[in-house]
């Protein structure tokens, strides 16, 4: 298994927390364009193995590689999402979810074979070069036309930094956090 950060320019100061925190992981550096793009390039680093795919903007909780294996070795050949922002996350906690419904690719774990399997879709996807780089979208139509539906661990293991998205900085800079998060170290 693998861990993958997705980066970029301007964002050295995440990816370097992200490789602190997360030892073993390699790093995926947007040389193609856009997050869309990078997201592809990450899929195709991973292979045909299994691989927690990660962004850089996201604060870590303490041991979360050791807690992110021990949730996998649990459920090996589900896609796992281990950041939500979602309210059932408060009422229900873990749970499955239907594949269309996937929203927000902070950090995910996808077994063998479906990432090679969302790079064949994305050939496919009509959104492939939208401005707002809509790779959560994607990977939803991915997981809704192979039926599969994935886990949403919480509390979550990873949460979405504060402040200003690359992709859109219209964006929210806050409202785009986890309510099961729970920061267990500082982080920079």
């Amino acid at each position: 298994m693998k861990f993958i950060l997705r980066t970029c320019k301007g964002r050295e100061k995440y990816a370097d927390y992200v490789r602190r925190a997360v030892p073993s992981v390699e790093t995926c550096f947007d040389d193609r364009g856009g997050a869309m793009k990078n997201f592809l390039k990450s899929l195709e680093l991973s292979g045909k193995d299994s691989a927690v795919n990660l962004e850089d903007d996201i604060v870590v909780t303490k041991g979360f590689e050791k807690k992110a294996i021990s949730i996998i070795e649990k459920r090996p050949d589900a896609v796992i999402q281990f950041f939500s922002m979602r309210g059932k996350d408060l009422t229900q906690g873990s749970r499955w979810d239907y594949g269309s419904k996937y929203l927000m690719a902070q950090c995910t774990y996808f077994p063998e074979k479906i990432s090679q399997g969302i790079l064949a879709f994305s050939k496919k996807y009509h959104d492939i070069e939208h401005k707002s780089q809509p790779l959560d979208s994607m990977v939803a139509l991915y997981l809704k036309a192979t039926r599969r539906k994935y886990w949403i661990h919480c509390p979550n293991l990873v949460d979405h930094r504060t402040g200003v998205s690359l992709i859109d900085p219209r964006r929210a800079k806050t409202n785009r956090q986890s309510f099961t998060f729970v920061k267990s170290e500082a982080f920079a």
